[in-house]
């Protein structure tokens, strides 16, 4: 336990902050192969364990998990604080989904604020790089505006490509409460009532007149 903290103390003296990464990831292998989890750096992870795995592919993807997660530990305490806030904000932009039923517009105004707090950290994301980060974070409801906004090629800021997917959004909502109206409207009426047909009214019947009896000659 002893000489693996001191080896950590290599990394700590040697902090990465981006032009030293050559020197930094050598620092880092000499650190994780005391571990025995240098291996994480190089192989692919294993395969998801399926439901019919055994008890030794189940402890195989653990011991990997475990190596992996200690892996990064010394990935990230190792990094100066300013690439730590990179990392962070890296990761979140590139996990952020919007859910269904949420404010696109809100949705894009943070999208916007991540990149902004990227560039203010010296880290500058294309464009058009930008522009498909946003796409590729809407729900499938927005699929036709994505494929009508790439088909054309449209040119636009963050800005006015969220207001453009907030006007498309508006169009959706008008759309879905016109359709829904008109299916209730529709469910409430229900079919005529056929009137009864009046039956017409009885003749009355005059009894017969017996012949008046006529006078022999």
């Amino acid at each position: 336990m002893e000489s693996r903290n001191q080896l950590s103390m290599i990394l700590d003296q040697n902090k990465l902050t981006g032009p030293n990464y050559s020197d930094w990831l050598r620092n880092l292998k000499i650190v994780l192969a005391s571990e025995k989890i240098s291996y994480t750096l190089d192989k692919a992870p294993p395969k998801e364990a399926l439901v019919n795995a055994t008890p030794d592919e189940l402890e195989k993807l653990e011991k990997w998990s475990d190596h992996n997660l200690q892996a990064r530990f010394y990935m990230l305490t190792s990094m100066s604080n300013e690439l730590q806030r990179r990392h962070a904000t890296v990761k979140e932009l590139m996990t952020t989904r919007m859910r269904d039923g949420d404010s696109v517009h809100e949705h894009g105004v943070k999208m916007i604020g991540l990149i902004e707090m990227l560039l203010s950290l010296d880290l500058v994301i294309p464009h058009e790089l930008s522009t498909d980060i946003i796409l590729l974070s809407l729900p499938s409801s927005f699929d036709n505006f994505v494929v009508n906004f790439n088909m054309n090629k449209l040119e636009a800021t963050l800005e006015e490509q969220v207001n453009m997917l907030a006007n498309y959004e508006a169009t959706m909502k008008k759309e879905k409460s016109i359709f829904l109206v008109g299916s209730s409207s529709g469910s409430k009426k229900g079919p005529k009532k056929k009137g009864k047909k009046r039956s017409a009214p009885m003749k009355k019947i005059k009894p017969n007149k017996k012949p008046r009896p006529t006078k022999p000659n």
